[in-house]
């Protein structure tokens, strides 16, 4: 294939999803979901595009998982996840491990004793269920933030907590039932514990240590082309994954707690790369979720063998396993009420990450590995039409969301503040109504601790001083430390009578 031609599929595929991915702002669609849906419109049972490499896609998703990890540790705050690590924790290695046990006994019991699906055996149930135990990090982290979900009882945090940390229980089942398929069962269990236990170890302070010594080496090192600080954090994000790999640790949460290392410390650019990794975090998404779209042949999906069992292994997921894991995990912690454990329980989406893990059974040369990589495709369709799609609905039906204070995001000002500067920034278009009581600024009585820091008019832009005399049409940035009496202010200027 000519790399002009191949260069333009790829083009071709990138504007088609981020072109639909307005549908999710619209119609409340996942956004991975439709960059899914692009992969298999251009594939072979669509467009026509062949693609079977197997090899490359678990390259692509380790990449991109890796990335997608780190960019959520980044964009997790201490202060935030501090007072829930526990119960956080606790569904991410014991929520994980109880989902995928439920889930593949009862997976079994339905498979081997009834006409439906195929008998797969009990070990292939089992690792079927253990890839796709875990949520999703990238379809819970890309949800809650595209929808602007506010919740309560520190819920957030949570979930983001336990989508972010339980990949490497997922991953570590899945190993070990990869093991045990093709060992027919002939393995030490106290081994198999006690290798699990040492990965997460070396996993966490791997990405500790590690995380730490690259802060200190980030504030000391002096790059004249600042562009490339950006690069170095990520070349800092692979270098976790990699070495970790070679301290027989868990990658994964390597990865992850490197990112919230990093993200909780002070270096230099740190806004800079925050925004780069957030493009670098879209665009890994989009790649990863349209491979797997291509990799994937509908016409597979048959109604007996594969759509009919994955229809009943989501609902015992979604509607069995997950709640009484996450029940069961929040046991001890009092601070959940039930309400909050019925939300927790429907936010167990899955994503790209089983459908990675299914890969590795074709790796492997497990038995049975088309039928579980379908079914596990499909279980992730599924999850995420209608989980991801209910979100806000749950979220008002059970009372646990709140409120969220709407701000005009600075569009016209392309200035950044340190993180440090708890201050609000907000863009304000000046009206005929704002100017009915004195054009000048010192006439709109903006509240005491508010600064108008410049103003654009037109394509012209100044700083201005309280006599400045304003236009209809011109845009004000404003920095405040009481955002709520601004936000005040603004409507009474904006619904004057004329």
């Amino acid at each position: 294939m000519p790399i002009e031609f191949l260069l333009l599929i790829i083009s071709a595929l990138f504007f088609a999803s981020i072109i639909v991915s307005k549908i999710s702002s619209k119609f409340g669609v996942p956004i991975l979901l439709l960059f899914l849906g692009v992969g298999m419109l251009f594939g072979v049972d669509g467009f026509g595009i062949h693609f079977d490499n197997f090899e490359i896609t678990q390259t692509i998703g380790t990449v991109a998982l890796c990335i997608i990890l780190f960019s959520g540790g980044m964009d997790t705050k201490i202060s935030d996840i501090k007072p829930i690590i526990a119960p956080g924790v606790t569904l991410a290695t014991l929520g994980v491990l109880i989902t995928g046990a439920i889930t593949g006994l009862i997976v079994w019991l339905i498979m081997s004793k009834t006409p439906i699906g195929i008998d797969i055996g009990l070990y292939c149930s089992l690792l079927m269920a253990a890839t796709i135990s875990s949520t999703d990090s990238a379809s819970v982290f890309s949800i809650l933030r595209s929808k602007g979900l506010n919740l309560k009882n520190n819920l957030k945090p949570t979930l983001e907590l336990e989508s972010g940390s339980n990949d490497p229980m997922a991953y570590m089942l899945t190993i070990t039932l990869i093991s045990l398929t093709k060992q027919c069962g002939e393995t030490n269990f106290g081994v198999i514990i006690l290798q699990l236990f040492a990965q997460l170890i070396i996993g966490a302070l791997a990405g500790y240590v590690i995380g730490k010594s690259m802060v200190w080496i980030i504030n000391k090192i002096r790059i004249e082309n600042e562009s490339l600080y950006p690069i170095l954090v990520f070349t800092i994000c692979i270098f976790i994954f990699a070495i970790t790999y070679y301290l027989r640790g868990n990658s994964y949460l390597a990865v992850y707690i490197g990112g919230l290392v990093l993200g909780n410390s002070k270096f230099v650019h740190k806004r800079s790369t925050r925004n780069f990794f957030d493009g670098f975090t879209w665009l890994s998404q989009l790649i990863m979720f349209l491979t797997l779209g291509l990799l994937v042949n509908p016409s597979n999906l048959t109604w007996n063998e594969i759509i009919l069992p994955s229809i009943i292994v989501s609902i015992v997921m979604i509607f069995i396993s997950r709640p009484i894991a996450v029940f069961l995990s929040l046991l001890p912690f009092k601070k959940f009420h039930t309400r909050d454990k019925l939300f927790i329980s429907w936010c167990g989406l899955r994503g790209a990450v089983p459908i990675i893990f299914a890969i590795l059974c074709y790796a492997e040369n497990v038995p049975h590995a088309d039928v579980i990589f379908n079914m596990v495709f499909f279980c992730t369709l599924l999850s995420l039409i209608l989980q991801g799609t209910t979100l806000p609905i749950w979220a008002k039906l059970l009372k646990v969301d709140e409120e969220v204070i709407h701000k005009d995001k600075v569009v016209n000002f392309d200035i950044d503040f340190p993180e440090e500067i708890k201050s609000a920034t907000s863009e304000i278009k000046i009206t005929e109504k704002m100017l009915l009581n004195g054009s000048r600024i010192m006439d709109l009585h903006m509240p005491e601790k508010t600064l108008v820091i410049m103003i654009k008019r037109d394509d012209m832009f100044f700083v201005p001083t309280g006599g400045t005399v304003l236009k209809e049409g011109d845009r004000m940035m404003i920095i405040t430390d009481d955002e709520e009496s601004l936000k005040q202010t603004v409507n009474e200027l904006a619904n004057r009578e004329l």
